[in-house]
């Protein structure tokens, strides 16, 4: 029979660890995510200058409970196009599986690595995201792109460190974590990172103002 000390000792971790698992997997009501901002920035479309959007199947991979939608952005004046991905969930899936993993996975071998880049966003505000260059080559073509990724509870985006530990430590206040990816045409020059030009750019800041403000905050 365990003594009283030690039952209490194990009763008390088993009722922390049923604690953390009900916030993990937003069983606890107080816990749960707010619908309305899921279905808004899901259902969000970027306007900028003339870009027009269509959505796409996403072969984005996604854990238990998140849920992706990506649409395709393409400029007739400029010729320039983006594919926009916006991923929700709860934090332990959604934090995992960042474009450095995937894109490997399928293929394309990373050409620049990861790097976290400030983006200026209309009304002075900034975003923190990372930002990378994949390249794939087949017998017909090369494919680089270059991909800018970053994650928010609240419509600041944020490039963290570790963000597993980062966004599981704030369960409680933020069970719904949400990351955007911006993917554009990258130019094959090598192994260095050109700058943009100005339609992208504009576009990039366009959309992560909009997802951002998309929260309602």
């Amino acid at each position: 029979m365990l003594k009283t000390p030690v039952f209490v000792l194990v009763a008390g971790l088993v009722v922390a660890g049923a604690a953390a698992n009900g916030l993990a997997t937003q069983r606890w009501a107080f816990a749960a995510p707010d619908p309305a901002v899921t279905d808004r920035l899901h259902a969000l479309e970027v306007r900028f200058d003339d870009w027009q959007s269509a959505e796409v199947p996403t072969d984005m991979p996604t854990n238990e409970r998140s849920t992706a939608t990506s649409r395709r952005y393409t400029s007739p004046t400029t010729g320039r196009s983006a594919v926009v991905t916006i991923i929700s969930g709860i934090p332990g899936s959604v934090s995992t599986h960042t474009p450095d993993v995937c894109y490997p996975g399928a293929g394309y071998k990373t050409v620049v690595p990861p790097k976290k880049e400030t983006v200026e966003l209309p009304g002075g505000r900034t975003a923190e995201v990372y930002v990378a260059d994949f390249e794939k080559t087949t017998q017909s073509k090369r494919d680089r792109v270059r991909v800018r990724w970053a994650w928010s509870t609240d419509g600041g985006w944020v490039a963290p460190d570790r963000p597993r530990w980062q966004f599981a430590a704030r369960l409680a206040k933020a069970p719904e974590l949400y990351k955007l990816y911006v993917a554009t045409p990258a130019p094959a020059d090598g192994d260095d990172r050109p700058d943009d030009e100005p339609a992208t750019k504009g576009f990039v800041a366009a959309a992560l103002g909009q997802f951002g403000a998309g929260f309602g905050r």
